[in-house]
């Protein structure tokens, strides 16, 4: 009897989620008019395609490499990737696993449809990219924003004359301006983004998106432009495209890279002005006085300038409140809460070589003994014969799929 898994995805653009039942209906069927089994059905709601960091298409591929599969079936071949070598990979782990990559569209994949529909797929979100970037563009052209939003501001979301939503449109919010306007006259009066941080979270005043406020949040990136004390929007200004996202195929996260300052779109935007010029042009000068020369210890890590990391660095917590305990020094180790936030209590500090010394000596006191060493040998020896066997029995029954 041929086993068959199905899976089914809607991407962010699309409107329905009932896009998931259809497809699995249709799905269904198709297995029903072949006379196959489900061993299984897999969906991801509201998640593009062009990340393979999906739960349900992880979940589908840890079942195939189980074995046991022979027909993995999807509506089409861009439901279960848009990236080519998204594809490619899935069709080699499929093929290995003994079983078929089957679609309702274009029938039994094969090495020509992944690459020309692997190709097609690429070139579709490319174009979407490139569709939906002229779509704020001209958004930004008007005045409104691009999405997302500012503190200080609220979103309006109202009806147009044509019938659908005027997006886009935002107006001052009162109360978090004078929020604004007290951060910008208390930086101006010589107080540190982390002291006025720290004032904000005892006055518990909510900080954006209902988070506490950090120093980071308040001074941000001058070069980006980032952070309350660098947001221009203040001064009725709409700066646009600083920044493109590109996705890194390793980790799958997006990673920001500047664009040169001609490619920046500027519009006025006299009706969301919270600061006037005076303020904004001091505030400006008072953070190139202050800002300090880069650390002598910081290194250049892929284009980069950062810190070393040391034997701990982010496995620490704080014991008082769990936030991370890290370097709040050049030498000293801290409260990362109580640094940036002032929201713990925990005002303790400890340099780095006295805490190195302190753990590896606990770990060479107390687990350096012949019984634990015995142990961990044991327990490591163990688990790499498992590894060996599951590498084995994993081998023979593909041997015995392909002579089946």
């Amino acid at each position: 009897m041929t086993s068959c898994i199905v899976y089914a995805r809607y991407s962010s653009d699309m409107s329905r989620d009932a896009s998931i039942e259809d497809q699995v209906r249709l799905c269904n069927q198709y297995i029903a008019d072949q006379k196959w089994t489900i061993a299984g059905t897999f969906e991801d709601r509201a998640i593009s395609g062009a990340s393979a960091l999906r739960p349900g298409y992880q979940s589908l591929l840890a079942l195939v490499r189980q074995g046991g599969i022979n027909v993995v079936l999807a509506e089409a071949l861009d439901r279960l990737s848009r990236d080519q070598e998204d594809v490619a990979a899935l069709f080699k782990i499929v093929r290995f696993a003994g079983a078929k990559l089957v679609t309702l569209a274009e029938g039994e994949i094969s090495e020509l449809h992944i690459g020309l529909k692997g190709t097609m797929n690429a070139l579709f979100l490319k174009d979407l990219a490139l569709k939906t970037k002229r779509g704020l563009e001209g958004r930004i052209n008007k005045g409104r924003s691009a999405g997302g939003n500012a503190y200080g501001y609220d979103v309006v979301r109202e009806y147009g004359s044509d019938g659908p939503i005027d997006r886009g449109r935002r107006t001052i919010n009162g109360q978090e301006a004078r929020v604004v306007v007290e951060i910008f006259t208390r930086y101006l009066n010589g107080e540190s983004p982390r002291a006025i941080a720290a004032c904000l979270n005892a006055q518990k005043t909510c900080g954006p998106r209902g988070r506490d406020w950090t120093a980071s949040t308040l001074i941000g990136n001058r070069k980006r432009r980032t952070g309350i004390l660098n947001n221009e929007l203040y001064i009725g200004k709409l700066v646009w495209n600083r920044q493109t996202f590109m996705k890194d195929p390793v980790s799958g996260k997006r990673q920001a890279r500047m664009n040169p300052q001609t490619s920046w779109i500027t519009e006025n935007v006299p009706d969301l002005r919270i600061i006037d010029d005076a303020t904004w042009y001091d505030v400006q000068a008072a953070q190139k006085l202050r800002s300090r020369p880069t650390r002598p210890d910081r290194k250049l890590v892929d284009g980069k300038l950062r810190r070393p990391k040391h034997l701990f660095s982010g496995l620490m917590k704080c014991g008082a409140c769990g936030a991370g305990f890290t370097l709040v020094s050049g030498t000293y180790y801290g409260c990362a809460a109580q640094k940036n936030k002032g929201t713990c209590s925990n005002s303790g500090r400890i340099t780095i070589d006295r805490l190195e010394n302190a753990v590896l000596g606990a770990v060479q006191s107390q687990m350096m003994t012949p019984e634990l060493t015995k142990v961990f040998i044991a327990e490591y020896s163990s688990a790499l014969s498992g590894l060996r066997q599951e590498a084995v029995r994993s081998k023979t029954e593909q041997l015995q799929k392909k002579k089946n």
